[in-house]
């Protein structure tokens, strides 16, 4: 009797570690023991005990000042044990796409509130356009943030447009977004004109791959050439984003 209760409450043990990894994994900010502990409605005490427990596996980690809780580096080495690897799988994309057009090609994932970037090839052009790898980026003035809001259920991606205004300080319009998010859903491409950075404007597509995530391909270009090339950047764009699919399918 005493066995069987004891894996029940293992097995318990097990559910709730991952309601807690789930939560900061949709909050990549990072989040306190409170926050966690109302949004998998269990007690703080209990969150507590089991954060520690994830703590020493490194699997999350606190702040130098202890108040916020996010995901470790055990997670990223667990997650390199899968077959799946989205950066390889696009890299050769990425570049057939940058070396086309002479133009950066970046590849970035929706986590939580915002994109990152996974990977990037840069273009050729003495005027040409670099972030970093692990940059984050807002999801409602940048091209592929638009684009991946737009494979989001309404409401969610009203949700997180709405976060973002309010945490930028911005007055947002959510009928003129949804309406604008709409137009990409049935374009399959979303823009940005200096929206994000003065200077820079770029076009994005967003896919979905064979876990579920949402990914965006995206090439930012200086404004002084962009309606130049757009339409180049767009039928190249668009390749790009169905030879992606096209592989993510196998």
């Amino acid at each position: 009797m005493n066995e069987e209760a004891n894996s029940r409450s293992g097995i318990q043990v097990i559910a709730r570690a991952a309601a807690i990894l789930r939560a900061l994994r949709d909050n990549s900010d990072g989040m306190s023991l409170g926050q966690i502990a109302e949004q998998v409605e269990l007690p703080r005490s209990t969150v507590q005990r089991i954060v520690g427990a994830l703590q020493v596996e490194r699997l999350v980690i606190a702040s130098s000042s202890g108040g916020s809780i996010r995901l470790g580096p055990g997670i990223t080495a667990l997650s390199e044990g899968t077959h799946y690897n989205v950066v390889d799988d696009c890299r050769l994309h990425l570049s057939e796409l940058s070396r086309r057009l002479g133009e950066t090609a970046d590849l970035s994932v929706l986590r939580g509130a915002a994109m990152i970037f996974l990977d990037q090839v840069p273009g050729t052009h003495r005027l040409r356009t670099v972030s970093a790898v692990g940059d984050v980026f807002p999801l409602t003035t940048t091209a592929n943030g638009r684009a991946a809001l737009a494979l989001l259920p309404p409401d969610r991606a009203r949700a997180l447009a709405e976060a973002e205004w309010q945490r930028r300080g911005q007055q947002g319009d959510w009928p003129s977004f949804a309406t604008l998010l709409d137009r990409i859903r049935e374009e399959g491409l979303a823009s940005d004109i200096d929206e994000h950075t003065q200077g820079i404007s770029a076009l994005g597509g967003a896919f979905c791959d064979r876990n579920g995530e949402i990914h965006a391909v995206s090439v930012p270009v200086p404004s002084q050439r962009f309606a130049h090339t757009r339409k180049n950047i767009e039928t190249a764009l668009r390749e790009t984003l169905a030879a992606v699919k096209r592989d993510g399918r196998r």
